[in-house]
């Protein structure tokens, strides 16, 4: 101890260059434990991706069969986004004045609506207001259900009208439809 006591300035010297290598030593442990935590953390986000992707691989026949069949459904509900949209909406329109027609109603009025973009469709809108009795009205509606591609009706608003014949009343109604089908978009 009195070596210590007679050179402490040595003491400290050799002692601080001992402590230095020391530090460099546990930090470069410390980082690259620090990276291993890091590159295990990504390994495990991974892991279910990978695992995902491999359910994928192993199921790709019965994808692609399903993709098959929904496209082939797809073709059944919705206009394909190679028809122009004017001649799309004035056929729906010509489609729909017929089933009403045909149904035993009045055709009043109707008009093509403006084309909206939703998404990856684009809606066909016409605007109908009809007139006849409720049992041609529920005949119209049923026909609409078989129409091809799919035609939906958005919105309905039906009006009694009363018409005198003679002695008595027949009960009559007035109906302002908007319908829609739907296109892929380009």
């Amino acid at each position: 101890m009195s070596w210590l006591a007679a050179n402490r300035r040595t003491a400290w010297v050799c002692g601080l260059t001992l402590l230095l290598p020391g530090l460099l030593y546990c930090y470069a442990l410390f980082s690259l434990a620090s990276a291993r935590a890091e590159y295990q953390a990504d390994i495990e986000s991974l892991e279910p991706r990978i695992a995902r992707l491999r359910g994928l691989l192993n199921h790709e026949a019965q994808l692609r069969e399903a993709s098959g069949r929904a496209t082939v459904q797809a073709g059944n509900l919705l206009y394909p986004s190679t028809m122009d949209a004017a001649t799309l909406a004035t056929t729906l329109q010509t489609g729909a004045r017929g089933i009403f027609t045909e149904a035993g109603m009045t055709v009043r009025n109707s008009q093509v609506l403006p084309v909206r973009e939703q998404g990856s469709f684009d809606t066909i809108a016409v605007r109908l207001t009809v007139a006849g009795d409720l049992d041609s009205l529920d005949a119209a509606l049923a026909e609409l259900a078989d129409f091809s591609p799919l035609l939906l009706v958005e919105s309905i608003d039906v009006r009694p009208t009363r018409e005198r014949t003679g002695a008595e009343a027949a009960q009559s109604l007035t109906a302002t439809l908007q319908l829609f089908s739907l296109r892929e978009a380009g």
